[in-house]
C-alpha cells in the first residue's frame, strides 16, 4: 500500500502556528528532513500530515545578544560551522557540527531538528547540555523558555505540546577564563551514529576548576549531565590524580545499554576514556 501524506508549507510563523493549532496532534513537523526521510524510507513513519517549516526564514540565523548567542532552529550545521560568532563564543558546537553526516547533511540538517528529534545520540546535544543552553518554544498563545537540561522527559520525548514549535536555542558565550571541548566516538569520526559523544565546558582560575559542565550522549535514554563527576571536579586543582578519580566516577553517572552499535561495557569504558581525553586537553 502506497503512502501519500498531505504536506502543508506555511510561509510565515503565524501561519505555522495556525496549522499546529488545528492539526498539531496528527501532523509531523519537517524541516531539513535528514532524520525523517530516513524513517520514511524505512517505513517507520506514517504520519498522515506534515507541516514543512523550511520556508520560515524567521527561524534562521545566529545573533549576538550580549552575554548569549541565539541560534534560530532552522540554522544549518554548515551555517554554524561558518559563523564567526560561534567560532569565538561556542567553538565546541563547531566541532560537533563537523562530525554530523556528510557535507550534504550539514547543508540541510538543522540544529532545531537535532534537538526535537530527541535522539540520545544527537551530536550537538552534549554541547547544549554542557553550556546550560535554553530553548525557545512558541505557539499561537505565546513564547516560553525552557532550560535545555529539563527539555527531555524520556527516550525521544520532550516537554513540547503538540501545537508548539521550537524557535531557537540560546547559549552563554565562553568567558575569558572558560574553555570548551568536544569528543565523539563512532565507527568513523563523521558520518556515523555516535557510540559515545561528550562535551565539556570548564572555567579555570589560578589552575583550579571553578566550574565545569560535562554533557554526555548515547549513554542513557536522553543526553545527560555527568553531575557526580562535575561535583568531584568542581573546586579541584588541575591535577592528574583527581582527573583519574573523575574518570572512575563517570560510569556511575551514565546508564548505557547494549544495542546493535555497541555494548554497555564498551560505552562505560569509552566514557572514561573520552573524559580522560578532554581533561588532558584542559591541562
Amino acid at each position: 500500500m502506497s503512502y501519500h501524506p498531505t504536506t502543508f508549507s506555511p510561509a510565515t510563523l503565524g501561519a505555522a502556528y495556525d496549522l499546529l493549532a488545528e492539526r498539531g496532534r496528527n501532523a509531523k513537523i519537517i524541516a531539513g528532513g535528514t532524520d525523517l526521510m530516513v524513517l520514511m524510507n524505512a517505513h517507520q513513519l506514517d504520519a498522515p500530515e506534515f507541516i514543512d517549516i523550511w520556508r520560515l526564514n524567521e527561524l534562521r540565523g545566529v545573533s549576538d545578544e550580549g552575554e548569549t548567542i541565539r541560534i534560530g532552529a532552522l540554522t544549518t550545521y554548515t551555517q554554524l560551522i561558518k559563523s564567526s560568532l560561534i567560532q569565538q563564543s561556542i567553538p565546541a558546537l563547531i566541532e560537533a557540527s563537523r562530525t554530523i553526516g556528510a557535507i550534504q547533511i550539514q547543508n540541510r540538517g538543522t540544529i532545531g531538528g537535532n534537538i526535537v528529534n530527541a535522539s540520545p545520540a544527537g551530536d550537538s546535544l552534549p554541547v547544549l547540555a554542557a553550556f546550560d543552553a535554553e530553548v525557545e518554544i512558541g505557539n499561537s498563545r505565546g513564547v516560553r523558555q525552557v532550560a535545555f537540561n529539563q527539555f527531555y522527559t524520556g527516550y525521544r520525548q520532550t516537554v513540547m505540546e503538540p501545537d508548539e514549535l521550537l524557535l531557537a536555542v540560546r547559549l552563554p558565550k565562553l568567558k575569558d577564563d572558560e574553555r570548551s571541548f568536544f569528543f565523539k566516538v563512532g565507527t568513523r569520526r563523521a558520518q556515523a551514529i555516535s557510540k559515545v559523544v561528550m562535551a565539556m565546558k570548564a572555567q579555570v582560575v589560578e589552575r583550579t576548576i571553578k566550574s565545569i559542565g560535562i554533557g554526555v550522549g548515547s549513554v542513557a535514554p536522553t543526553v545527560l549531565r555527568a553531575t557526580q563527576t562535575e561535583k568531584l571536579l568542581t573546586g579541584a586543582p588541575l591535577d592528574r590524580e583527581r582527573f583519574q578519580q573523575a574518570c572512575q566516577m563517570i560510569p556511575q553517572d551514565i546508564s548505557p545499554i547494549t544495542d546493535m552499535r555497541s555494548t554497555e561495557h564498551y560505552r562505560r569504558t569509552v566514557a572514561r576514556n573520552a573524559l580522560a581525553k578532554l581533561l588532558e586537553q584542559l591541562l
